[in-house]
């Protein structure tokens, strides 16, 4: 019996609701392109038996494999087996990191090891006992770094890669009482890409932490069921706009069977058109059928400022069979890269963005959907980028899901780092994982660019061939790239030319000046990174370095993004990075890349200030000072000018209600003029009177006040502020939520304290993720913890937050019944 394709994803059973009537025309319109054992049936068997077939209710079911499992620790022999005593192991909750993790100091050898997880389950009603049966499937949408899968003492499937999705069938394996279903989970490092063989951990400017870190998944469904669907929106500038349609069926039928596919366009519940096509199975296996759908009347494009999206929904039946339901997100946009710009249907948009990690404190990548969607959310609706370079690994698909509902693009790239191997193996791995990513995320419209080619690799003509070629077969509507670390054609052959420009002419980085290297004529030009942290050393950005350096790194940005606006022939720039990371290459001893606009916790820091400014202030009015208003080491003090974020059009500044300046954006500056909304360069008083002063900034679009910011220099009325970025979680054992502790002034400005730590009290059911005590002074006067839910147990959790001089602060969560699948016992 063939096995599944990676990445079966199938529907949940639900009702067609509004359906048309099926007219001749339709049928005829229809095409198929058939593999073995598959055949258009003639038009009127179709029409005798569509409607009884199509309205038979679903028969695969879909159980969230998240809860419910054992985790042994280091794999022990026989530990994956049914004889082996597991009464000692620990219950856990997917997503889920093999070692506890904190802020810092991660070491890599502590995830070095193979692990065992085991799942025990009843199969009662997985197992039908009528013919011809049920397929019984599972799906890990990430398991790092490779997986063995055993179903009562059979090994099913093994995988190699984190960061793409796999599946095993356990049909046949499945008995109606108990079984155990075992992963032993590698977390070495092995010659397995992004790693290179001969190449060590430290070898690569992130960390992979072991485990089982992405949702996983059990599904029942019939023996002929949709294993992918792919629906491309095509000509969407046109009246003649259709979806484009192909659609791949499973089939272990190893008897003739005639059955129907209906392909619909929903907005909604609201069909807007249908196809539909007989289907004729006569031996097991892979077939494919293609077809368009048209007539589609009205439609909103999917763009970044309104990302409508749309539902395709295939249904694949077979009276006696079964029937299947799979959907795709869809957005009707068109994309292309020019060596003028990027379009984005049809009207050249300025590419702003940041690369991003999946790495998180004390979680590695473990988080779940909530979590990752925030990512996506402070991307788009706080750093207003319209943006997001997936560096360097295909991610979550809960954060590529907030992308296509939020309008944020996505370049995605398959895993690599600088490193390749010559082994032909290596570079099996490499083209399958473009496969898949491409496969996994070809529906959705945020995406724009492929990755093909591995950061900052080298030459290697035949590979890169080969992984443009899978990508092209895959899905021919989008480009590819990768980031290249010289600037010449000479060697280069993607459809856009993408570099990591670190070139400065000024070898005084504190100066500022981030110049760009020029767009290279002829070509689709886009800056994948820029800025990054070479320019802080020996320091970093981090809240402990001193002012004048986080200062320095919002001029950095603010002058990269004007530099790319300045020539059309810049697409645009992706600046590195939006959040800080765990990696071998950070500082010593923390092991942390402090290259983020954002810190660990997703704090801004003042460079974002340059992002937080870029929006209308119609929609919100912004003051961002880029310095900190301290009794010791007020930045004013200490240079010519002082850097303010805003999009105002006048700021007033007051010390202590006696005005000391007028402040106007920085248009026609040589180094921010390019930008929207340019900075504002202020000039302090040389000498600013009073003990304690406070400072006030009146910000005025036109001659109306529109905002004010306030900031007290008095350290004895700082207090301990948190907040949290949810109310409500599900009780689901995965559900969490962020809760931010910072020292602020009296108006709720960050303060940034060098002492003492945070202590926490939960209460309620609930988990701490994160340290406790907090090391307060040590981070600089902030921290954060994730509260996660426990799995059945909803109720009111309050967390509370101690510090020995800035007192207590609270918040609270309410666990509420409820899950993101049905759970399996």
């Amino acid at each position: 019996m063939p096995g599944a394709a990676n990445g079966v994803v199938g529907g949940g059973p639900r009702q067609a609701k509004g359906r048309k009537r099926i007219s001749r025309r339709t049928l005829i319109q229809a095409g198929l392109v058939g593999g073995a054992g598959i055949a258009a049936l003639p038009l009127v068997s179709l029409v005798e038996r569509m409607s009884p077939s199509i309205e038979a209710p679903p028969t695969n079911l879909n159980f969230s494999l998240n809860p419910g499992w054992l985790f042994g620790g280091q794999y022990m022999a026989g530990s994956e087996s049914t004889f082996y005593d597991d009464s000692g192991f620990a219950s856990v909750t997917l997503p889920h990191s093999v070692c506890p993790l904190s802020w810092r100091n991660w070491d890599d050898g502590a995830w070095q090891q193979v692990w065992i997880y085991r799942r025990h389950f009843n199969g009662k009603q997985l197992v039908s006992s009528r013919p011809p049966g049920n397929r019984i499937l599972i799906e890990f949408d990430g398991v790092m770094v490779s997986a063995t899968v055993v179903i009562n003492d059979r090994t099913v499937a093994t995988h190699q890669g984190g960061y793409l999705p796999f599946s095993a069938e356990l049909t046949g394996h499945v008995t109606s009482g108990d079984n155990l279903l075992s992963v032993l989970v590698d977390g070495n490092c092995l010659p397995i890409p992004p790693m290179s063989l001969g190449c060590g951990p430290i070898t690569v400017d992130f960390f992979q932490p072991a485990g089982i870190y992405r949702d996983a998944r059990l599904r029942v469904l019939p023996q002929a069921f949709l294993s992918d669907l792919f629906a491309l929106p095509t000509d969407v500038l046109s009246s003649g706009r259709r979806v484009d349609v192909q659609c791949t069926i499973d089939s272990a039928v190893d008897t003739h069977a005639n059955g129907t596919l209906l392909v619909e366009l929903l907005d909604g519940d609201r069909v807007i058109a249908t196809r539909a096509l007989a289907i004729s199975l006569d031996t097991p296996g892979i077939s494919t059928m293609r077809l368009s759908l048209t007539e589609l009347g009205n439609i909103s494009l999917w763009s970044t400022d309104t990302p409508k999206l749309y539902t395709v929904r295939a249904t694949l039946a077979f009276p006696g069979v079964g029937t299947h339901v799979l959907t795709r997100r869809i957005g009707f946009r068109e994309a292309s890269f020019q060596p003028d710009g990027f379009y984005l249907n049809g009207e050249r948009l300025q590419l702003f963005g940041l690369n991003r990690h999946q790495l998180y404190p004390y979680a590695g990548m473990a988080m779940p959907a909530r979590v990752q969607r925030t990512d996506a959310e402070i991307l788009k609706n706080e750093l207003n980028c319209n943006m997001v370079r997936c560096s360097h690994y295909p991610q979550s698909p809960h954060f590529l899901d907030a992308c296509d509902e939020l309008g944020l693009l996505v370049w995605e790239e398959a895993p690599g780092w600088h490193h390749v191997s010559a082994m032909p193996g290596w570079q099996d791995l490499v083209v399958q994982n473009v496969r898949d990513m491409v496969t996994r995320d070809r529906s959705r419209p945020s995406v724009v660019i492929w990755g093909t080619r591995l950061n900052e690799t080298p030459d290697l003509p035949g590979l890169w061939a080969a992984t443009r070629q899978a990508a092209a077969e895959l899905d021919g509507s989008r480009p590819s790239s990768g980031a290249m670390t010289y600037h010449r054609l000479i060697g280069w052959d993607e459809d856009v030319f993408a570099y990591d420009d670190y070139h400065h002419l000024r070898p005084d980085f504190l100066t500022g000046e981030a110049l760009l290297r020029p767009p290279l004529p002829g070509v689709p030009y886009l800056v994948s990174e820029a800025v990054g942290v070479d320019e802080a050393k020996p320091h970093h950005f981090a809240w402990t370095d001193p002012p004048e350096l986080l200062a320095t790194q919002t001029a950095l940005h603010a002058e990269a993004h004007s530099e790319a606006r300045s020539n059309p022939g810049y697409s645009g720039l992706l600046a590195w990075a939006a959040i800080d990371y765990a990696s071998p290459e950070g500082l010593d001893p923390e092991s942390v890349k402090w290259a983020g606009v954002t810190d660990l916790f997703r704090v801004p820091k003042p460079a974002a200030g340059v992002y937080q400014s870029q929006v209308d202030p119609g929609i919100r009015t912004v003051i961002i000072p880029t310095f900190f208003w301290e009794v010791d080491g007020m930045l004013p003090l200490a240079a010519p000018t002082a850097m303010i974020c805003s999009n105002c059009e006048r700021l007033e500044i007051y010390i202590d209600d006696a005005h000391v300046a007028t402040g106007l954006p920085a248009i026609g500056s040589p180094l921010y003029g390019h930008l929207t909304y340019p900075p504002f360069m202020v000039n302090f008083p040389a000498k600013i009177r009073g003990v304690t002063p406070e400072l006030t900034i009146d910000g005025y679009v036109g001659n109306q006040q529109v905002t004010q910011l306030r900031m007290s220099s008095d350290p004895a009325r700082d207090t301990l502020a948190m907040a949290v970025d949810d109310a409500t979680i599900l009780a689901d054992g995965s559900d969490a939520t962020r809760a931010v502790f910072r020292a602020v002034d009296e108006y709720g400005n960050l303060r940034r304290y060098p002492a003492g730590e945070v202590t926490l009290t939960l209460t309620g059911p609930a988990l701490l993720v994160g340290d406790n005590p907090f090391a307060f002074g040590d981070y600089g006067g902030l921290g954060a913890v994730w509260i996660r839910s426990v799995g059945g147990q909803p109720g009111t959790i309050t967390l509370t937050a101690s510090h020995p001089v800035l007192g207590q602060a609270q918040v609270q969560v309410r666990s509420v019944p409820g899950s993101r699948g049905s759970q399996l016992a």
